[in-house]
């Protein structure tokens, strides 16, 4: 697959809204922008199938996003599709800011502190509302991570790596 039709992971569906076929989506990078200039979009179903769907309209709804499929109608023939997740190929996808980034491009990053020492790798993502929160696994323990100006120094995706300065006493958790 060609980088610019990976696939990357750009929100999830958390819950219908209102009775005519809309849905309410996490965006997980950019905002309604960036999903209001896609024609289509993939949302996996449960059984890791990944099927296109037809983008009538995306608008911001604070920090949400108004998701309208062409096809549906009303809210019964959306509820299937809560809770999955909605991927978009990346050429679709307009480029980020150089301080942004989308999430599928953080995941499997290696963390590291300032003085280089590995603190693990990046595998989750926690959506908080004010900040999104880091999850760092190294040998089976977990260390949430603020995805803060003064915490993350660093991101250069060539090197795979993440450059943290980690709060006092974050480790000792």
């Amino acid at each position: 697959m060609s980088q610019s039709s990976k696939l990357l992971l750009i929100g999830k569906i958390q819950a219908t809204q209102g009775i005519r076929g809309q849905l309410r989506v996490i965006p997980f990078a950019g905002d309604a922008s960036s999903i209001s200039l896609l024609d289509h979009v993939l949302i996996k179903a449960p059984n890791g199938a990944l099927e296109t769907f037809p983008v009538r309209s995306a608008m911001a709804h604070g920090k949400r996003v108004i998701l309208t499929l062409t096809q549906f109608e009303n809210i019964n023939q959306v509820l299937h599709l809560v809770g999955r997740e909605i991927y978009a190929e990346r050429g679709q996808l307009p480029e980020l800011p150089d301080d942004e980034f989308y999430w599928s491009d953080l995941l499997g990053l290696e963390v590291v502190s300032q003085a280089g020492e590995a603190l693990g790798e990046l595998v989750d993502i926690i959506e908080t509302g004010s900040n999104d929160v880091y999850v760092v696994r190294l040998d089976g323990r977990e260390v949430l991570v603020p995805a803060l100006e003064d915490v993350v120094l660093s991101v250069d995706l060539e090197a795979n790596r993440m450059t943290v300065s980690l709060p006092e006493g974050l480790l000792d958790l």
